[in-house]
C-alpha cells in the first residue's frame, strides 16, 4: 500500500471531503477550478503527494528504452517479437486504465476509511480537477506500484515481460500527459477534441460515464460513453474553462 494511502487510513491526514451529495464519492457540493486539496497535516507527507510530468517521464523513460534493448541483447529476441509485445503493452494499458478508473477510483463505499482512501487516490482530483500537481501519481507510490506490476507480468510472461512492461509504461506516460493537457489547455488539434469532451463531461456532467482518458475505445466497448446528449448541452458542459 502506498505510504500516502496508509497515512490516510491511520488517521494522520487531513482530508477535506465531508461535502458529499447522494451516494457517490465524487459528487461534491462545489467543484473548485482553482486551488488544491490539503491531504496531509504533515508538510513533508503533503509534499510527497505532488509531482510534475517531467519528473515522472525522467524516471520511466530510461526504463522504457533499456528494457527492450535488454531483451534484444540478452535474450536474443527478434525485433518483431519485441515490437509485438511492446505495442501489446501499450494497448493493454488502455484496458488497465479503464478498469482502474471505473472500478477502483470510482468505487462507492459507505465505509469512512474506504472513502478517505478513494478521496486521496482520486476524489481530490474531482473536487480540484485543475490541480496540475496531482495529475500524475507521485514518484514514491508510482515506483512501488510499477515494480509490483512488473513482477506480476514477469510471473506470467517470463522474459516477454521485458518487452511488454515498457510498452505498458509508455502507455501510462502518454495517458498521464494527455490527462495533464486536458486539464491545462484547450485541445491543440481538432481530432483530439473528442478526448477533451469525453473527460470534461466525466468531470462536469456525470462521473458514472466516460472513464477512458487516453482513448474512449473501452467506453464504446462497455457502453459507458456519452452518446445521447444534445450537441449544445455537450458543448457547454465540455468547456468548463470558458
Amino acid at each position: 500500500m502506498p505510504p500516502y494511502i496508509y497515512g490516510c487510513v491511520c488517521g494522520n491526514v487531513s482530508v477535506l471531503l465531508i461535502s458529499y451529495k447522494n451516494n457517490s464519492n465524487m459528487n461534491f457540493e462545489k467543484i473548485h477550478n482553482k486551488g488544491q486539496a490539503r491531504l496531509f497535516k504533515n508538510y513533508y507527507a503533503e509534499y510527497l503527494t505532488k509531482s510534475h510530468p517531467l519528473v515522472i517521464w525522467a524516471i520511466y523513460l530510461p526504463v522504457i528504452i533499456f528494457l527492450p534493448w535488454y531483451a534484444l541483447d540478452k535474450f536474443r529476441f527478434d525485433v518483431s517479437q519485441v515490437a509485438f509485445y511492446f505495442f501489446a503493452g501499450i494497448f493493454f494499458w488502455t484496458f488497465f486504465e479503464y478498469i482502474m478508473h471505473r472500478f477502483i477510483f470510482h468505487w462507492v463505499s459507505e465505509n469512512r476509511n474506504a472513502r478517505k482512501i478513494i478521496y486521496v487516490m482520486h476524489g481530490n482530483h474531482h473536487e480540484y480537477p485543475r490541480d496540475k500537481e496531482r495529475l500524475f501519481m507521485p514518484p514514491v507510490p508510482s515506483i512501488i506500484l510499477a515494480s509490483t506490476i512488473f513482477c506480476i507480468m514477469y510471473l506470467f510472461m517470463k522474459k516477454n515481460a521485458f518487452s511488454f512492461f515498457p510498452g505498458f509504461m509508455l502507455g501510462y506516460l502518454l495517458y498521464g500527459s494527455i490527462h495533464y493537457a486536458i486539464h491545462a489547455w484547450s485541445p491543440p488539434f481538432k481530432f483530439m477534441k473528442p478526448l477533451w469532451r469525453n473527460h470534461h463531461l466525466h468531470h462536469y456532467k456525470s462521473d458514472e460515464r466516460g472513464f477512458g482518458v487516453s482513448t474512449s475505445f473501452w467506453d464504446k466497448v462497455f457502453g459507458t460513453g456519452f452518446y445521447n446528449m444534445p450537441v449544445k448541452e455537450a458543448h457547454d458542459t465540455a468547456n468548463p474553462m470558458t
